[in-house]
């Protein structure tokens, strides 16, 4: 098959690999705008493998439509799309367009779907390859896996230890599909859907008077990014890695209880959070007992407003 890759990061360039390791014909990439000191993984590989390689500011160009036809692909795949592909360009090739979204549809559309559903405190998500259309993963189904969402799995370990793998297999498993002839449409349905926007700071605020466990799904649903937000002597402190201590302490939430080595603890209801990694606006990320130091934090201090 002659395949067209829409992808960008590491797991653009991870298909990229795959796909070309079974011998498909990769007739050129599409991938996002050079960022200054930041390297496009995709792109160095495509170049290096010596793949037609296109970096449009915006898809809907009426140029990039124009570009994209003479490679006469047979399959779009799309690995890790964020921007919007134009309907002409979805329906082009003869055998469509497929795409990677890591959850399962119906549920938690949009571009925060591991988030979403780590700081919901669900326990289970996976990856969904499915045909897209006009709509936000609207598409029919592919094929989906599932996997377990660990206790102390982050947005992060979520990601890169489970559905990124699992997404690279299932994309060349729906190639196979295709090229077979046997590659199911499996409508979605809609009255399980369900939405949420990117999640971003004003998402990421710590309430220290909701449940512990609210609160630690919150830090790792938002880990590595946006980071959970609070406040500290007047300045945004976004906290990061963290352990779950649940069991009454008999403080008051948002407390800091204890400071040692490993970080400071700060009480919630029902039970507290270890803080082990933190960043003050403007600054890296430092580990959090180093913090603690910085700011000489003592017990008795408090986070929030």
């Amino acid at each position: 098959m002659r395949i067209v890759i829409i992808g960008q990061a590491a797991f653009g360039k991870k298909v990229l690999e795959a796909l070309t390791e079974r011998g498909e014909e990769i007739v050129g990439v599409y991938t996002s705008p050079d960022i200054p000191r930041k390297t496009n993984p995709l792109k160095e590989l495509a170049v290096q493998l010596g793949i037609p390689t296109f970096q449009p500011r915006e898809m809907r160009a009426p140029e990039v439509y124009t570009e994209y036809i003479k490679l006469k692909p047979d399959l779009n795949v799309m690995a890790y799309v964020t921007s919007i592909i134009p309907e002409n360009i979805l329906n082009y090739p003869k055998l469509g367009t497929i795409q990677y979204h890591p959850a399962l549809l119906p549920k938690h559309r949009g571009g925060s779907a591991i988030n979403w559903a780590i700081i919901n405190g669900e326990t289970k998500t996976g990856i969904t390859i499915f045909w897209p259309d006009r709509g936000i993963d609207t598409g029919p189904i592919l094929l989906q896996r599932e996997v377990e969402i660990s206790p102390d799995d982050t947005v992060g370990s979520l990601y890169f230890d489970k559905l990124f793998p699992l997404g690279i297999e299932a994309l060349v498993e729906s190639s196979e599909l295709i090229k077979k002839g046997i590659a199911p449409r499996i409508p979605q349905d809609e009255s399980q859907a369900t939405y949420e926007g990117l999640c971003t700071e004003k998402d990421a605020v710590i309430n220290w008077l909701q449940p512990v466990t609210r609160v630690y799904n919150l830090i790792r649903g938002t880990n590595p990014q946006p980071g959970a937000i609070t406040q500290f002597r007047g300045k945004q402190l976004e906290l990061f890695d963290a352990e779950l201590l649940v069991g009454g302490v008999g403080r008051s939430p948002g407390e800091v209880i204890n400071i040692t080595k490993e970080g400071f603890t700060v009480a919630a209801m029902n039970g507290a959070i270890l803080v082990k990694r933190v960043q003050v606006e403007n600054t890296p990320k430092i580990a959090a007992a180093e913090f603690a130091e910085q700011v000489d934090l003592k017990v008795g201090d408090r986070l929030g407003e």
